[in-house]
């Protein structure tokens, strides 16, 4: 005990001594509370804080690592802030691109809308110079070569021409210009513009031989729902004093028990996209697919009998009505297809056509010409060809063509009867019947096309004729 009190001391005085220098030191003996001896030594200090020694170095260690760790903190926020500066300033440079991009797109789409109405006007002025210069040559057409007088003058066929004069040759038409007339001005504004036209363009090929080709059919629209499986549309080859032309087309479905209502689309293209810009009643219900168009009037089968109907589209009023002698109806003589197509009407070059049979024929194919306005019978021919042994039949040029089958993808037109000689004979001319049920063919002469109904389908086919001999 005495041992490891002593040798305590002398560490302390050692320490003290080394530590302290000339700090003085007590010790005092005492017994504690359970009467054993304690002893006790005091070292005196001048300053208290010399008395933290080693103890004082690990709170300074901890607090120097909290500084640290708070000025690196300090040091991350501030980087933070300035990135985020930037950032802030990188999203508005790239804000401020995007509307400058998008400045710049509304402005070539309002540039781009104002050059497509442009474009559009420009279009509008051409088709109605087209229609203009098309009734022009139309005219010129059907007027034969005499002498015609303009600006005042007269020019005989067959006289020289004048050092100011336009002269059309294929046309057979002169015209007669003054100097100082201001058409004459206009003239050489045109003629900047347009160097030459050809003849040709404007007035159509004058040959009406027979049919030497069909070309592939070309698909318009096709039916929306099941009462478009079979009907008919048109075209009017030859439209007369009426608000419409030959661009209007029309359809009219003839699916049903009550079929009255003609649809009119303004031209082709609002037909494909099936906005129709009138609807018209139809006095009397039609019956089946044999209906047509010619002169602003629709001519039709009245159902369940052999009245003939002719329609005045420009009134929207009943112009004429006949029966048709001795002709077939409600199943009696149809095509091989049915569909009560006992009176089919066709146009062509030559006029309005019924193409019919009747009892005393014993089903074979009757021809009658009839007159556009009365709708009575001028000339009537009957053929050798039995109606129900052929899907349809058309005209053209006088001729009546009757298709050998409405099913079969490939088939042909396989009789051909000239109302001119009154003799008729076996061709194959091929047509395709590209959705398998035409039910309807017709012929439009100013368009040189034939248009059929094929399976919900509306089509067109380019078709070529020969020269005649």
């Amino acid at each position: 005990m005495w041992l490891q009190v002593s040798v305590l001391y002398l560490s302390c005085l050692v320490l003290t001594s080394q530590s302290q220098g000339d700090d003085r030191a007590s010790l005092r003996r005492s017994n504690n509370h359970n009467g054993k001896c304690q002893y006790t030594f005091t070292v005196a200090s001048p300053e208290e804080s010399s008395c933290l020694g080693g103890s004082a170095g690990p709170e300074m260690e901890g607090v120097l690592s909290r500084l640290t760790l708070l000025e690196a903190l300090v040091s991350r926020l501030v980087a933070g802030g300035e990135e985020g500066d930037s950032g802030t300033r990188v999203g508005s440079n790239s804000e401020e691109g995007l509307q400058e991009a998008y400045s710049q797109v509304t402005a070539e789409r309002d540039q781009l809308q104002k050059h497509t109405e442009q474009l559009n006007i420009q279009l509008q002025e051409l088709q109605k110079r087209l229609e203009e210069l098309s009734q022009e040559a139309e005219t010129l057409r059907q007027t034969p070569c005499q002498q015609r007088q303009t600006s005042g003058k007269v020019q005989h066929e067959g006289s020289q021409r004048p050092a100011n004069g336009m002269y059309n040759n294929d046309a057979c038409f002169y015209l007669v210009v003054s100097l100082t007339d201001p058409a004459y001005a206009a003239y050489q504004e045109m003629k900047a513009e347009v160097t030459e036209v050809p003849a040709s363009h404007l007035i159509p090929d004058e040959s009406c031989g027979e049919l030497v080709s069909v070309g592939e059919p070309v698909l318009h629209r096709k039916a929306d729902g099941i009462t478009g499986k079979y009907g008919v549309w048109l075209q009017d080859p030859e439209p007369q004093g009426s608000q419409y032309t030959n661009r209007t087309v029309w359809r009219i479905d003839t699916v049903g028990k009550d079929v009255r209502q003609l649809f009119a689309y303004e031209d082709m293209e609002q037909f494909s996209r099936g906005f129709p810009m009138k609807v018209l009643v139809l006095p009397e219900p039609v019956e089946s697919t044999g209906a047509t168009l010619y002169r602003s009037s629709f001519y039709y089968q009245r159902r369940r009998s052999r009245t003939l109907i002719r329609y005045d589209l420009a009134s929207e009023s009943l112009a004429s009505r006949l029966d048709l002698p001795h002709a077939g109806f409600q199943g009696q003589h149809p095509y091989s297809w049915g569909g009560y197509t006992d009176i089919d009407l066709a146009v062509d070059e030559q006029g309005l056509w019924a193409i019919y049979s009747t009892n005393k024929a014993k089903g074979a194919i009757v021809i009658s010409q009839l007159d556009p306005e009365s709708l009575e019978v001028r000339r009537t021919w009957q053929t050798n060809i039995r109606k129900h042994t052929v899907a349809n039949a058309f005209m053209v040029c006088g001729r009546l063509y009757t298709v050998a089958s409405y099913t079969a993808p490939n088939t042909t037109i396989n009789h051909v009867f000239d109302t001119a000689t009154g003799e008729g004979r076996a061709i194959s001319v091929p047509l395709k019947n590209k959705y398998r049920y035409n039910s309807m063919v017709d012929y439009n002469h100013s368009q040189r096309k034939l248009y059929a109904w094929d399976n919900f389908h509306m089509v067109t086919y380019d078709i070529r004729l020969g020269r005649e001999n």
